[in-house]
């Protein structure tokens, strides 16, 4: 069942992305900072976020 909708979606997708552009510019041990971008990306491409499962949270508004 999708969790994830609309703004919620959106805004995980472009920090998501925005995130992983860090991980080709910055050097060293802050490229780290890059891979948060993962779930971000999945949740929002995936439509299905855990957290939100778990917090009984529901930004879609199709069920």
């Amino acid at each position: 069942m999708k969790n994830v909708g609309g703004t919620d979606r959106a805004i995980r997708i472009i920090i998501g992305i925005a995130l992983l552009s860090l991980f080709y510019v910055l050097p060293g041990y802050w490229k780290l900072v890059g891979l948060i971008a993962v779930p971000l990306l999945i949740t929002g491409l995936a439509q299905k976020c855990g957290i939100n499962k778990l917090l009984g949270r529901n930004t879609c508004r199709i069920r």
